[in-house]
């Protein structure tokens, strides 16, 4: 049962960093079909990643708990925080701005929202993304 809480747990993890990853710049008249694609993306891949992981995370934990491990594992602990750090940033800030960026126009009046929105969706990606390889830094480091 752990090999398929691991699997998922990679499978997830991947899919929640492999799709964050895979957006590019585009110029401003294709923004908007940018940041919709974005926001589908982000529904039905990096949120559910982010949600897998964690949960998967979080059975491998369990079945961890009645194992006796030899010692505090600073790593383990490290992966779990940063996970769920990431995973907070990315369900509740870049979910609900890719969807509030997917109805925007961005040549239109909101053009000022917009370039605000998806400041605050780099910024939120950014941060969420060191979170999440701090993580996959730290499942490397656990023996």
């Amino acid at each position: 049962m752990i090999r398929l809480w691991l699997f998922l747990h990679l499978l997830g993890f991947t899919l929640w960093l492999g799709g964050a990853i895979a957006a590019k710049r585009e110029d401003r008249h294709g923004l908007g079909a940018v940041v919709r694609a974005q926001a589908s993306l982000m529904k039905v891949a990096i949120a559910p990643g982010a949600i897998l992981a964690v949960l998967s995370g979080l059975m491998l934990t369990f079945q961890l708990s009645g194992v006796d491990l030899p010692g505090f594992s600073i790593w383990l602990v490290i992966m779990q925080g940063a996970g769920v750090v990431a995973a907070l940033l990315t369900l509740l800030i870049s979910l609900p701005t890719a969807t509030k960026l997917s109805r925007l126009d961005p040549l239109g009046e909101a053009a000022g929202y917009f370039d605000e929105l998806r400041q605050r969706q780099r910024i939120v990606a950014s941060i969420s993304g060191t979170f999440g390889l701090v993580a996959l830094f730290a499942g490397a480091m656990l023996k």
